[in-house]
């Protein structure tokens, strides 16, 4: 069942912006940086908030009243690797670290065109391994890891986990991509047959994100394009998508190259949803949420 609120939220959202891609078209990067570069504080007062430095790359820990420090989540934001801040995702780590119980790591990985792949990757891998070993109290190892992300970021953590794979790093408990942005040649159907339920991009605004971040002789790189990844090793994955969204296949596509190589899939195909539903406020964004917590705990 898809809530009414959903239902409204998609409505009113279409009705105010009719035309498809509207919000990032023309691609105006400046525009895009200044409204996911935004500092949204976490509604709960009680979050404590505290800015680390790994390696030259900006981070912040999030931690709810409640959370175990040593049970620790990297969550990349998303952005199409060309905007988008941790501190815009403040509330949702807020969110995720009250439900799951844990401290979420939000870098500041950096962005393409001025640093292209695999400048971001090289950062985010960083910062896991520092994860590792440095929680929000200071040094002391985790007592367990994971990894997640949306959008790109949802890329970025298959990538990020197939990489950490090939350099026989330790890898997390396991992974988390939402609204997963994995295949850069842009070969997903649901591009064309979602067009019409879309809210949020556009086919150009995946083109332009494309040809900034990454040299077209790359794009069936499985560390640029996940859904090309052999993921024989990989922990388990929670996929969560929505139905309306034109990389949904991306998950879809990424969901079942990892169950064939032997991995532990869940993928959630939400009904009625749109990109990143996550962070819409709506009672599919809060049961979202409680699953994710509920399959942490379940790897703990």
């Amino acid at each position: 069942m898809i809530s009414q609120e959903s239902i409204k939220y998609w409505q009113d959202y279409r009705k105010n912006c009719p035309q498809l891609g509207t919000p990032v078209n023309p691609f105006i990067l400046a525009n895009l940086r200044a409204g996911m570069g935004t500092r949204q504080e976490p509604a709960d007062k009680n979050v404590k908030l505290t800015k680390v430095m790994v390696d030259n790359v900006p981070c912040e820990w999030v931690m709810a009243p409640g959370a175990d420090p040593d049970v620790r989540l990297l969550y990349f934001h998303g952005g199409g690797y060309v905007c988008g801040s941790g501190g815009n995702y403040l509330p949702l780590a807020a969110d995720l670290s009250a439900a799951a119980k844990c401290a979420v790591l939000l870098p500041d990985y950096r962005l393409a065109p001025e640093h292209r792949f695999p400048a971001g990757l090289e950062d985010s891998l960083r910062a896991y391994e520092w994860m590792l070993v440095a929680g929000p109290n200071g040094k002391g190892p985790a007592r367990a890891t994971f990894i997640a992300g949306d959008s790109a970021g949802g890329g970025m953590t298959l990538a990020t986990l197939l990489a950490l794979r090939d350099r026989k790093r330790p890898l997390p408990r396991a992974g988390i991509p939402l609204s997963a942005y994995a295949d850069l040649s842009l070969a997903s159907e649901s591009i064309k047959s979602q067009a019409e339920t879309e809210l949020f991009m556009s086919p150009s605004f995946l083109v332009d994100c494309v040809n900034y971040y990454v040299d077209p002789s790359e794009v069936h790189n499985p560390l640029v394009s996940p859904v090309f990844g052999d993921y024989t090793g990989i922990p388990p994955l929670l996929f969560q998508v929505g139905e309306y969204e034109i990389i949904r296949d991306d998950s879809i596509r990424a969901a079942a190259k990892a169950k064939a190589d032997g991995v532990d899939v869940t993928l959630e195909v939400w009904p009625g949803q749109v990109h990143v539903f996550h962070i819409r406020g709506l009672p599919e964004s809060r049961e979202a949420i409680q699953r994710i917590a509920k399959f942490m705990q379940s790897h703990l």
